[in-house]
């Protein structure tokens, strides 16, 4: 028989505060009251409080600086990446990736190295011959486009891409079960097209074929 849990005063406290930081209380920017005001409006003692507290700068909500007090950070706790992409339909997935990819393209064509450029005709030759499962094409193609996206050097654009790649797989990898075959020769002239202006530094053309690209693929999933 199920049971009712009793949550840690320290959760129920964090709730509490984070409610009045989100009522508007304290807006972005301001410092909370010290420990010895906040303990006795929440009805818990002081440990209690360094703990809730200690939670909402886990969550980016608040930060300590040293000797100066805990300033809020943001005005609500952002949803875990894994739980948003859960809840995203594929079609707001790939909108993702034309924002990141199509940026990544651009500065690929400014900043690869001959290394990197020779790696992405690789994986291009790679996909292209792919002969397997429909998994293993699919994540022949993810090779290619994260090579790309390396190739920008922004770390913090490979990072945000490779949170969309469990996401995007399976979909895919579906998309291709219930679908026709794909227009082989067309879909390689659109990543042929990526590569020839990211080799020849075009960054424009290289925004333009990423976007027209992922746009073709959202529409081609859209309409399943």
């Amino acid at each position: 028989m199920a049971q009712v849990k009793r949550t840690p005063l320290a959760d129920q406290a964090a709730e509490l505060l984070l409610d009045r930081i989100r009522s508007g209380e304290w807006p972005l920017g301001a410092k909370l009251p010290g420990e010895t005001t906040l303990a006795p409006q929440l009805g818990v003692g002081r440990s209690t409080v360094r703990e809730a507290i200690g939670q909402l700068v886990g969550k980016s909500v608040l930060q300590t600086r040293q000797g100066a007090g805990v300033f809020v950070l943001a005005l609500d706790a952002s949803e875990d990446w894994d739980v948003v992409l859960r809840r995203a339909d594929i079609a707001s997935v790939i909108e993702a990736r034309i924002a990141i990819e199509s940026e990544a393209a651009s500065l690929a064509a400014a900043r690869r190295t001959p290394q990197e450029l020779r790696l992405i005709r690789h994986l291009l030759k790679q996909r292209e011959n792919c002969e397997g499962t429909r998994e293993e094409y699919v994540d022949a193609d993810m090779r290619f486009h994260r090579a790309v996206v390396e190739a920008s050097n922004n770390p913090v654009l490979l990072e945000l891409f490779d949170t969309f790649v469990p996401r995007l797989r399976q979909s895919m990898v579906e998309m291709l079960r219930i679908s026709k075959p794909l227009e082989a020769d067309i879909d390689h002239e659109s990543h042929e097209a990526i590569v020839e202006a990211i080799a020849d530094q075009d960054r424009s053309k290289a925004t333009e074929s990423s976007r027209t690209h992922l746009e073709s693929l959202k529409a081609a999933i859209s309409a399943r």
